[in-house]
């Protein structure tokens, strides 16, 4: 399979979500939460976004492509992944895979969003801006939980001070279980991730602090770094859900060296499916872009991916080899990592590309990028 190179944009249609005074418009890495029993994969209903369609495990063949909206790339340029009031949404049914999603929501002032977590945890995380979300979670617990004053039996409110965007500062952000009913208000409106993944265990609602966020400085010289790690395994307590924000300076390559986590090897790897959503900053009046490369490990459906990426965009990973991901000269780069599967233990385990692997060895002998971290997460609740 040749490598996709992308760059189109284009809109997609309408779903029956529910909403009011949303937006669906593009825009600009072992765990707490341990086994949770029986675990049975997700059966996709539709065939994955790729650059060609995917090879039948059983026979090696290519099928005919799908004609789902989201057909036209393991690339996703933004707002072509767009659907009813999400400026992205990309489900387990549209990528093709068994657990892993991801909303974008925009807001306007005084905008709000209804939605059902049904067979999935969430985390709600502000990307720009601050919101409200009331949970009918009748084990909601934690800082930040309120009485909501509402005739919904045990409902909770979390308030999120949230911030001026994903350059600017880590986030607090709440976590919402399966089975349950979400309302998400802004008052001053804003941009939201909703990171999700299908589980077993109905965890309690809760409120992450942005002060209880660890920021990770990973790699050196040029591979230097930053993740935040709000929802990652041994971190925040999720059933499934893996979710990390890495931030890398212009110029930097991260995700590098490339690496594989797409078969399960008890110790050594962990089989997760991925996506990376990106925010490029701006630079003297410039929109910025960047790079990601995910190359077939000989697993799955042999991704091959080689794709120009922008604010919006995002990249999906059932397989293979994925990095780098280059930041152009001059802008900054962001994305935020989702990632969910089926092993019975919430873990991330990751094996290096054999030919690439060795760069590590050379981390000690150079400095971090002195431009990072771009910030530490507060000392102290901001709200």
């Amino acid at each position: 399979m040749s490598a996709e190179i992308t760059d189109s944009r284009s809109a997609d249609g309408p779903d029956g979500s529910d909403a009011s005074g949303g937006s669906g418009g593009p825009g600009g890495s072992g765990g707490v939460g341990g086994t949770g029993g029986p675990r049975e994969p997700g059966v996709p209903a539709r065939l994955p976004a790729s650059g060609a369609a995917p090879a039948s495990p059983a026979s090696g063949t290519a099928p005919a492509a799908s004609a789902s909206p989201a057909a036209s790339g393991f690339h996703i340029p933004a707002g072509r992944g767009a659907d009813g009031p999400y400026a992205l949404d990309i489900s387990p049914e549209k990528a093709g895979w068994g657990y892993s999603s991801l909303r974008i929501l925009d807001l306007p002032p005084g905008g709000h969003h209804s939605f059902a977590t049904g067979d999935s945890e969430w985390i709600v995380l502000p990307l720009s801006g601050g919101c409200t979300v009331v949970t009918d979670s009748p084990d909601a617990d934690g800082p930040g939980t309120e009485d909501t004053g509402t005739d919904a039996p045990d409902a909770a409110s979390f308030e999120l001070a949230g911030r001026e965007s994903v350059f600017s500062g880590v986030t607090d952000f709440a976590y919402v279980p399966r089975d349950a009913r979400v309302r998400i208000a802004s008052g001053a409106g804003g941009r939201f991730a909703l990171t999700g993944a299908r589980c077993e265990r109905r965890l309690p609602a809760r409120y992450g602090a942005a002060s209880d966020v660890p920021v990770e400085l990973r790699g050196t010289g040029t591979c230097s770094r930053q993740v935040n790690n709000f929802g990652a395994a041994g971190v925040f307590a999720c059933d499934r859900l893996i979710a990390v924000e890495v931030l890398t300076p212009g110029g930097n390559w991260s995700s590098y060296p490339p690496h594989k986590h797409d078969e399960c090897r008890p110790g050594e790897e962990a089989e997760l499916e991925e996506i990376y959503y990106f925010e490029i900053a701006a630079a003297h009046g410039t929109q910025g872009l960047g790079y990601q490369r995910v190359t077939p490990s000989g697993r799955g459906r042999g991704t091959d991916v080689l794709a120009e990426v922008r604010g919006g965009d995002a990249v999906l990973i059932p397989d293979g080899w994925h990095g780098p991901s280059i930041a152009a000269p001059g802008h900054d780069m962001y994305y935020l990592n989702v990632m969910a599967g089926p092993g019975e233990t919430r873990e991330w385990l990751i094996c290096d590309h054999p030919d690439h692997g060795w760069i590590r060895g050379t981390w000690p002998d150079q400095p971090v990028d002195p431009r990072l971290p771009l910030y530490q997460a507060p000392s102290g609740d901001p709200r």
